[in-house]
C-alpha cells in the first residue's frame, strides 16, 4: 500500500469513485456572502447519496483492493456516517464488510446502514462507545485477516477526501483565497489541503474543530498527536478524542488555523441555515460555515469555499438544537430561585423583575408546606441579549434570591 497523499493519488480516486460519489454542486451562498462582504460558496456533501463525503474514502479503498483482499472482506467502526458509506460501498462493489456499532447507536442509523448494505454487511452491536467498538472491531479484522476501512487515518481514504478539493478547483481554479474545512480526525482537511496548497499557493487552508473535543488543535500545539480526556460529544461527526498519525502529518503542513467553534453557534448556523437556504446540515456540517463569524475580517473582499461536509441530522435532536442557539445567544437563562411559600409570590416575581417581552418557558416547584422558603426551577426566554442585565438588575433591586445555573452545574446537562 502506498503510504504516502499526493495530487497523483488523489486524481487517481477521483477516477476510481467516478459514478459512485457525486461531483456535488459548488453553490455560490447569496446570503452569507452580503452578509461577511465576500465571495462564498458551499460545497455541499451533504447532496451525496449517503449525505456525507465519506463515501468518497470508503468507495476508493475498498475499490483499490486486490482481489484476494476483497474475498477476505473488509472491517469498520462508526456509529455514524462512515458506516453508511461503508455500507453503501460494500453492496455496490459486492465485498461483505462487518460493521462494528455502539450499543447505544440510535435505531435510525442502525436502519440506514442496513438500507445501505443489504445483504452485504453484518452489524455488530459492541460497546458503549466508539473506542470500544473501534477495539472489538481491530480484533475481529486480526481473526478474519480482513482489511480494516479506517474512518481517517488511511491514505486511501484521505486521498478519497482529497477528491472535493480537485472538484473545487476544477470549477474555480487560482480563484480561491480560504478553503474551510471540518475536522474530526483529520481525513477531510489532510485530503482537500494536499490538494490544494499545492495547486493554489496564496490559498489558506483554515480548520474548524468543536470547542469541545479541539484534538487537533491540542496536537498542533503540543507538536505530536495526544488523546484527549474528555470531549463533548454534540458535534458527533467532529467529536474526536484522538486525530490519526498520519493526518496529523499531513495536517502539520497544510493548515494555516485552526477555530474552535462553541458547540452553541454550530446550533444557531443549522437553524440559519435552515431558514433562509433550506438546507439541513448534521453539526459537523455546519461547523465549517459556523467559523465564517470568526474570520469577518479577514475574509472581507476574499474568496471562501466551506466544505459542507454532511447532513445526516436526526430531527429528535431539534429541540435540543434551539436550546443551545438560545443560550449562545444569551437570549435563554436558568435560574434556582427562593420563593416564600405562600400565595401571590409568582405574581410579584413577574410583575417586578420580568420586562414585558421575558417569557417563563420553564416552571419547576414542589410546595413543603413545613418550609417557609422553597426554590424553583425557572427558564426564563428574552427576545434580546441586552435583556439579561435588565432582568438581574431588577432581581438584585427586589431582593429576590436566586443562582444562576451554568453549563459547569450537573443540573445543567438535566436541562440541556
Amino acid at each position: 500500500m502506498n503510504n504516502t497523499v499526493t495530487i497523483k493519488t488523489i486524481e487517481e480516486a477521483s477516477k476510481r469513485i467516478n459514478g459512485i460519489a457525486k461531483n456535488t454542486p459548488l453553490q455560490h451562498a447569496k446570503r452569507l456572502s452580503e452578509l461577511f462582504e465576500a465571495t462564498i460558496f458551499l460545497k455541499r456533501e451533504d447532496l451525496q447519496r449517503v449525505r456525507s463525503y465519506k463515501i468518497r474514502g470508503s468507495y476508493n479503498l475498498m475499490k483499490s483492493l486486490l482481489d484476494k483482499e476483497k474475498a477476505n472482506g473488509v472491517v469498520c467502526a462508526s456509529a455514524g456516517n462512515h458506516a453508511q458509506g461503508v455500507a453503501y460501498s460494500a453492496a455496490a462493489l459486492k465485498i461483505h464488510a462487518d460493521i462494528f456499532m455502539p450499543v447505544k447507536t440510535p435505531l435510525q442509523k442502525i436502519n440506514r446502514v442496513k438500507h445501505f448494505g443489504g445483504a452485504w454487511i453484518k452489524i455488530h452491536l459492541v460497546g458503549n462507545t466508539y473506542d470500544e467498538s473501534y477495539k472489538e472491531a481491530l480484533k475481529y479484522c486480526k481473526d478474519k485477516k480482513a482489511t480494516l476501512v479506517h474512518p481517517f487515518d488511511d491514505p486511501r481514504v484521505i486521498s478519497g477526501a482529497g477528491t472535493i478539493a480537485k472538484e473545487i478547483y476544477d470549477e474555480l481554479g487560482q480563484n480561491i483565497d480560504y478553503i474551510i474545512c471540518t475536522i474530526g480526525g483529520g481525513g477531510l482537511i489532510s485530503g482537500v489541503g494536499t490538494y490544494l496548497t499545492q495547486k493554489i499557493k496564496k490559498i489558506k487552508v483554515i480548520g474548524t474543530e468543536p470547542k469541545g473535543a479541539p484534538s487537533m488543535y491540542e496536537a498542533l500545539k503540543k507538536r505530536k498527536v495526544i488523546t484527549l480526556d474528555a470531549i463533548d460529544t454534540f458535534v458527533d461527526g467532529a467529536a474526536v478524542k484522538t486525530v490519526g498519525q498520519k493526518t496529523f502529518d499531513i495536517a502539520k503542513t497544510v493548515v494555516s488555523e485552526i477555530i474552535l467553534v462553541p458547540e452553541g453557534k454550530v446550533c444557531t448556523t443549522m437553524i440559519d441555515l435552515y431558514q433562509n437556504e433550506g438546507i439541513v446540515a448534521e453539526p459537523a456540517g455546519a461547523l465549517s460555515i459556523s467559523a465564517l463569524d470568526f474570520m469577518a475580517e479577514k475574509i472581507k473582499g476574499k474568496t471562501v469555499v466551506c466544505i459542507l461536509s454532511g447532513g445526516n441530522n436526526d430531527i429528535l435532536r431539534y429541540p435540543e438544537i434551539m436550546e443551545r442557539s438560545l443560550i449562545y445567544l444569551g437570549r435563554k437563562h436558568y435560574f434556582l430561585i427562593e420563593f416564600a411559600q405562600k400565595p401571590g409570590q409568582l405574581r410579584q416575581f413577574v410583575d417586578k423583575a420580568l420586562g414585558p417581552t421575558d417569557d417563563i418557558v420553564r416552571f419547576e416547584y414542589i410546595k413543603k408546606s413545613a418550609k417557609e422558603t422553597g426554590p424553583a426551577l425557572v427558564g426564563i426566554e428574552q427576545e434580546k441579549k441586552e435583556d439579561y442585565d435588565k432582568l438581574i438588575h431588577q432581581m438584585n433591586n427586589f431582593g429576590i434570591i436566586y443562582k444562576i445555573i451554568t453549563s459547569n452545574d450537573l443540573i445543567y446537562n438535566y436541562l440541556i
